[in-house]
């Protein structure tokens, strides 16, 4: 008896409306603003790119370093990959790994200076992935930058748009 009502209380509770939390309310347009609003808009997470068709997600502090859709797609049918050993340091522009494809190989290279924290070794062991995947699941590696310039640097998403349409033209 008592878990058919404890059944009913829930049923009741989750049917009534709940008020919006503040920050959401202040990202929704209430007067009171938010220190944190920015998060709310911008997402957590900032993607870059480099000119070598590398794609970066930045957060706090931490670069998740992949290839992207266009370098994969250029690659063809990816047999090999090697990324950079966990505690390693890089500077920007260092080769830090490899991707071998039947058509071709492209080296791997550290978009920012710092310490490796992360290498993904499911991608070393399935290298398809890269295929199906190449900029969600087959990221290659994490890096815990030491410099914000060198982030403000590399390509936006329209910059790297345009960087690929006019090496395709």
């Amino acid at each position: 008896m008592a878990l058919r009502q404890l059944s009913r209380t829930l049923l009741l509770h989750a049917q009534q409306p709940r008020p919006m939390r503040p920050l959401l309310a202040a990202a929704a347009g209430a007067a009171s603003a938010s220190p944190f609003q920015h998060l709310l808009r911008r997402g957590y997470a900032t993607k870059k790119y480099t000119e070598s068709h590398e794609w970066i997600s930045i957060d706090s502090g931490v670069a998740t370093v992949g290839i992207t859709e266009y370098a994969q797609n250029a690659l063809g049918d990816v047999v090999y990959v090697e990324v950079p050993d966990p505690d390693s340091e890089v500077a920007a522009d260092d080769v830090v790994g490899v991707v071998e494809s039947v058509k071709s190989s492209s080296d791997i290279y550290s978009p920012l200076t710092g310490t490796i924290v992360d290498s993904n070794a499911l991608v070393t062991k399935n290298c398809k992935l890269i295929n199906k995947s190449p900029e969600k699941d087959a990221w290659l590696f994490k890096v815990k930058f030491s410099s914000q310039s060198e982030v403000d640097a590399l390509l936006d998403e329209a910059a790297y748009k345009k960087l690929i349409e006019e090496s395709d033209s």
